[in-house]
């Protein structure tokens, strides 16, 4: 067996092209979507980051807007910061990147964006609506990574509806956060979440229909730990440094080996990462058309 691609830069293209058509749509009735994104300090893996989000803003047609502080901006010059992008009416969504300069709370600059322009779906407020939200449409924005994976299972066709996920990692962008949006009505996954400290964790996993890696940790799940047809998706990524001038290569949480076993399979570069980016920007553009409804 040989696993099928979960092709997230497949996926992602398609999905911007539906996104193309929505932001004409909102154009038409003078309502251009706008992600706004605030870097503080000068970190070069940060600032590649935020330069990707608006490339990929360009692509669809969203309007983008950079803020950029120094390394010292203090605790008020953040808050203020956020507080012009919250009233500002061209900006629907909203990024904070991470990580801020030490001294800066990072929890309490993230709670101070206002939850309707959370591009991340990450505040605590979004994140309640989902727990409320056990049916029917979520009306805010979901976090990025999960609806990333969830997206990319169902335009392969994998199975979710009573399909037994387990999800490595406790941590609050995957695995604290997707079980909320697998186990909805209407997506009827049973999901078990495992972490560090989980006893016999291989044999959480081969009772899997689907596994979500986001430890972390590089080739943690092995061939051996997954179900024939399971579906897997490699969420956590671990740089590695191989060559002298510094450049890395990319290693997922699943062993190679896994793709002999597994029915599916995300790759790590072009699996969940491109459309992670993808479903930041439909909350950008959802935002845009819920302020219209």
């Amino acid at each position: 067996m040989t696993a099928a691609v979960l092709d997230g830069v497949a996926t992602a293209a398609a999905v911007k092209d539906e996104l193309r058509v929505r932001v004409d749509a909102l154009r038409g009735v003078g309502a251009t979507p706008g992600l706004a994104t605030l870097l503080v300090g000068d970190d070069p893996a940060s600032r590649s980051y935020v330069a990707g989000k608006h490339r990929d803003c360009d692509e669809v047609g969203i309007r983008s807007v950079r803020v950029e502080l120094p390394a010292t901006a203090t605790d008020a010059d953040v808050r203020a910061a956020i507080r012009d992008l919250d009233d500002a009416r061209e900006v629907t969504g909203i990024i904070v990147q991470l990580p801020l300069p030490a001294g800066l709370d990072e929890l309490a600059m993230l709670e101070a964006v206002d939850p309707v322009k959370d591009a991340d779906g990450l505040h605590p407020v979004n994140l309640g609506r989902l727990v409320l939200g056990v049916q029917g449409v979520v009306d805010a924005p979901l976090p990025c990574t999960p609806s990333a994976c969830l997206e990319l299972l169902v335009r392969h066709g994998v199975p979710i509806a009573g399909a037994e996920v387990c999800v490595i990692g406790r941590g609050l962008t995957v695995g604290r956060s997707i079980g909320l949006l697998l186990t909805r009505r209407g997506i009827d996954a049973t999901v078990t979440l495992t972490h560090s400290r989980t006893r016999d964790l291989a044999d959480h996993v081969r009772r899997a229909d689907v596994v979500v890696a986001a430890v972390g940790s590089p080739h943690l799940v092995q061939p051996a730990w997954v179900r024939p047809g399971a579906a897997v998706l490699d969420v956590g990524i671990t740089r590695e440094r191989i060559l002298a001038d510094g450049r890395a290569r990319l290693l997922g949480d699943v062993h190679p080996g896994v793709a002999d076993v597994a029915g599916w399979l995300s790759p790590v570069p072009g699996g969940v990462g491109p459309m992670t980016r993808v479903m930041l920007l439909d909350n950008v553009v959802r935002a845009a058309e819920r302020a219209i409804a």
